[in-house]
């Protein structure tokens, strides 16, 4: 029989709290470590739980393919990269587009979560996820979310797990080509991920020594670009260090329509930002200039203790939520403290660097160029 949407055993009499956990989007390091601290939490605390775990995020729950997860499944992955549960995109703009059989994707999440009769759904996602756990709350079901992306962009929380990993490996990154580029005289550019968003190349940037750092918030100007290549060119310096974000904009560019500058970029046909760029400093100043891609590397790896210990204390503070029956929130950090804010708070927004933003403002007073 259902009591409240919660199973009880006929067998036994007892009441089974039911949860299921899903992992979206693009992967990221400390996926394992917050499903392990939701998890580790709720077992340690309610003798009668079952996780369930969808395979590959939301097409998992569209498809009805998931496992249920006991919790040895849970141990030994704190340090793991990746997720367990495996990921895959699912467009949110594509939410309301049928399936091949023409069956909506939204009834269908909300039939698989029914038939196994959840109390509730734990998403760890990005923006794109949080989007479509909005909409399942929307729609009467029980939701909570975990901040995951290495861009740093969820609003309304002050860090997401995996940032901190992805800030290391970019560092990294730059730390070995400062090792080659002593040896020529020559610009290099990293270009680093981050989507729409700085907050990557920022932070990455500053820690790596970086020259100049170009972000998606800030446009440059090639012009501007030079002048600082030039400069360090005459007090004896014989490279430039660019760490560029993968969303970098010219000045120029910024003032096209997004159909035009969709346009521009097929004519440019350049493989990323950084040839772009690459070629317009070339152009500009007869400079040899090579160009680094860390790429996937940034999301890959083990999580650095830091994330480990934040993706943990999520994970805990979700499954407190979730024995509190409160629902309809993202677990994140507010005033560096663990708090739940409501999901349609988070749901659409991205958190952009603040061009006045304090870090911003130190990155000037170092010297470095930020492009304009």
């Amino acid at each position: 029989m259902y009591v409240k949407n919660i199973w009880v055993s006929a067998q036994k009499g007892r009441i089974m709290l039911r949860v299921g956990m899903l992992t979206s989007g693009g992967d990221c390091q400390a996926l394992n470590a917050a499903m392990r601290g939701v998890a580790k939490s709720l077992f340690s605390q309610c003798k009668n739980v079952e996780i369930y775990g969808f395979i590959d995020g939301y097409r998992g729950l569209i498809k009805g393919e998931y496992k249920l997860m006991k919790n040895d499944d849970f141990s030994g992955i704190l340090n793991k990269g990746g997720t367990i549960l495996g990921s895959s995109r699912m467009p949110f703009k594509y939410m309301g587009v049928p399936l091949e059989d023409g069956s909506d994707k939204v009834e269908r999440m909300i039939k698989t979560y029914k038939k196994i009769n959840l109390d509730c759904l734990v998403v760890l996602g990005g923006n794109g996820s949080h989007k479509t756990a909005n909409l399942l709350m929307n729609n009467g079901l029980n939701v909570l979310t975990l901040p995951k992306t290495i861009d740093n962009d969820l609003a309304e929380t002050e860090i997401s797990f995996g940032f901190q990993s992805a800030v290391d490996i970019a560092t990294n990154a730059i730390d070995c080509i400062h090792t080659t580029a002593a040896s020529h005289s020559r610009v290099f550019i990293i270009e680093l991920m981050g989507h729409k968003t700085g907050w990557l190349t920022l932070h990455a940037g500053i820690a790596g020594g970086a020259d100049i750092i170009l972000i998606p918030e800030i446009p440059y100007s090639i012009d501007s670009i030079a002048k600082a290549i030039a400069r360090r060119t005459e007090s004896g310096k014989r490279f430039t260090i660019i760490a560029a974000a993968e969303g970098a904009i010219s000045d120029e560019e910024a003032r096209l329509t997004k159909k035009e500058l969709k346009q521009r970029r097929k004519i440019e046909n350049y493989p990323s930002a950084a040839y772009r760029i690459g070629a317009q400093i070339e152009e500009k100043t007869g400079q040899e200039v090579r160009v680094t891609v860390p790429g996937h590397v940034q999301r890959g790896g083990a999580p650095v203790a830091y994330d480990r210990v934040l993706a943990t204390r999520l994970g805990v503070k979700a499954a407190q939520l979730i024995l509190n029956k409160e629902y309809g929130y993202m677990v994140g950090i507010k005033n560096n403290k663990i708090d739940k804010i409501p999901l349609s708070d988070v749901a659409g927004k991205t958190k952009m660097v603040d061009v006045d933003d304090e870090l911003v403002q130190q990155a000037r007073q170092l010297g470095i160029c930020l492009g304009n």
